[in-house]
């Protein structure tokens, strides 16, 4: 059995779902041998709750120096990314970077409040100078990228691919959406340290999922697809709220959007469509339609249903989880079971463990993040010059 050293980097809300996945990888000798936050205190939490975390870096660079490590795992606020990515690649280590890739997240002379006032061409004209350093960097190098997408990774998403590539169907429309009650992030309401609002956070995960079963539909057919334009709206619904109707909405946005829709058009004249936002009551809404020239492929993600419960108060529920931002536990609900797993996470996180240990590339590679990024800040630039974006 092949021996994988990781360390994770950043304890926060996404820290368990890694965590609690790398628990259950098999068939390779998985070690966490380190977390490291810039939050001490909080690196010690996790590690106190999981057994499979051998201890706390005291810096990030204790982790590079290690040469046990072979991996290092960031999830961190995106802001950091591509620095803490180079870092690692300059240490010989491979890399698991949490989506997005990277964003724009101002620079010298900005004005405050960067989105809302600085030009979002501007943005992308920066973004496409990153992530291409990016892809040079990680190409030249013999280190693995590998993509935290957990969409693709979801045993709805895998079967839909399986069942394309054996039909050799031809997608004719997708819609995908990621749907939440504001973040679990506090950062997440600063353009400067998350690079946009709902269509980064949440908007990510359907977007990478309809790629990727958009090239799998373009491998088993012997053609090469790839992203035409994007037209897209952004808005602010919840901060035009008085402070009674935004009252169950506790996120505030300082100079980013809760809402995004986007059309994207792929080279053989194909759609999808991408719905997010963060005012949605409920839990979390992740799900995405394939409608192909012979099938209907319908990947309902979360809420899953395979338990509802019903209570008539809350009482000793306290440390009980449900569903993610479900506040209330009262009434009917639809409870997560085996969510690492209909999430995504464990095969996301067994695949990337598989392939440090056997020096092969990951389903969820760098050209997924560099395509989801692209899209997404073409289609900011949509939304804000009201006009398509061509590629």
């Amino acid at each position: 059995m092949k021996n994988v050293t990781i360390a994770i980097v950043g304890a926060g809300f996404a820290g368990n779902f890694h965590t609690n996945a790398y628990n259950k990888v098999s068939g390779v000798n998985l070690r966490i041998k380190y977390v490291f936050d810039n939050d001490q205190e909080r690196a010690r939490q996790l590690c106190d709750k999981w057994d499979i975390i051998e201890g706390v870096a005291a810096t990030y660079q204790q982790v590079l120096e290690d040469p046990e490590v072979d991996v290092v795992d960031i999830i961190t606020p995106p802001v950091t990314h591509l620095d803490l990515c180079y870092q690692a690649l300059d240490a010989n280590k491979h890399v698991i970077c949490e989506k997005p890739l990277t964003g724009y997240f101002g620079e010298e002379g900005d004005e405050e409040q960067i989105g809302l006032n600085v030009p979002k061409a501007k943005m992308y004209k920066k973004l496409l100078a990153d992530i291409d350093e990016c892809r040079q960097k990680f190409e030249a190098s013999d280190r693995l990228f590998m993509y935290a997408e957990n969409y693709v990774y979801s045993p709805n998403i895998l079967r839909s691919a399986e069942m394309i590539e054996a039909k050799k169907s031809k997608i004719m429309y997708m819609k995908g959406e990621e749907s939440i009650r504001s973040s679990t992030s506090p950062a997440s309401a600063y353009w400067s340290l998350a690079g946009g609002g709902s269509l980064i956070r949440l908007g990510s995960h359907p977007i990478g999922g309809m790629l990727f079963l958009k090239q799998a539909e373009a491998k088993a057919r012997g053609e090469e697809i790839a992203v035409q334009s994007v037209v897209a709206e952004t808005g602010r619904l919840a901060p035009s709220l008085n402070e009674h109707d935004k009252r169950y909405f506790p996120a505030k946005s300082i100079d980013t959007e809760d809402f995004a829709t986007v059309v994207i058009t792929f080279t053989d004249g194909t759609k999808a469509i991408s719905i997010s936002n963060d005012n949605t009551l409920g839990g979390v809404k992740n799900y995405v339609e394939v409608y192909t020239n012979d099938s209907a492929l319908v990947n309902n993600i979360t809420p899953a249903d395979n338990l509802s419960t019903y209570f008539l108060d809350q009482d000793d529920l306290e440390d009980v989880y449900i569903s993610e931002q479900l506040q209330d536990k009262t009434g009917w609900n639809k409870v997560f079971v085996a969510e690492e797993t209909l999430r995504g996470y464990l095969a996301q996180f067994q695949d990337f463990a598989e392939c440090v240990a056997e020096n092969r590339q990951p389903l969820s590679d760098l050209n997924l993040a560099y395509d989801t990024i692209k899209i997404i800040y073409a289609a900011y630039l949509s939304a804000e010059e009201g006009r398509r974006v061509d590629f």
